[in-house]
């Protein structure tokens, strides 16, 4: 039986919640609506009449998904190999997503996907150059492949 390997696992969550803050960003310029609106009307300017949040959204969701799919441009980078820059940029997503009415749902999704990365990260994971594949054992014999 193999090993879990988390950041294929979190991948997987944050494209799920990507596409979906996609979705919920598209349907937030038909229906606007801020989720704390039941505490406090001083939030509504972020969505209508300009509808900022929304926009901002649809940003951070097409990024993610840039990101974690990743674009042909994207893959290999150390941007795309960095599992800190996606523990620093996803409590940003999370921020713009949960304040939303429509995308609070993928706030969860990159919540729990966070905390996975996390795992990932404490235990030393790499994402590797080439994505979805495993990075490679070196030899037990101890000599070196170079």
């Amino acid at each position: 039986m193999g090993r879990l390997i988390k950041n294929h696992w979190a991948r997987l969550i944050m494209m799920t919640a990507a596409v979906y803050q996609v979705a919920a960003a598209i349907e937030g310029f038909f229906w606007p609506k801020i989720f704390w609106d039941f505490a406090t009307k001083n939030l509504d300017g972020a969505v209508k009449p300009i509808p900022v949040l929304q926009i901002i959204n649809l940003f951070f969701g097409l990024g993610m998904l840039a990101l974690e799919w990743p674009l042909g441009f994207v893959a290999g980078s150390s941007l795309h190999r960095s599992l800190e820059f996606r523990l620093i940029f996803l409590p940003l997503t999370i921020l713009t997503s949960v304040l939303m009415y429509q995308s609070t749902n993928p706030a969860i999704y990159y919540f729990i996907g966070l905390g996975v990365y996390f795992w990932a990260y404490s235990e030393g994971e790499i994402i590797c150059a080439k994505p979805w594949t495993l990075p490679q054992r070196l030899p037990r014999n101890g000599i070196s492949r170079a």
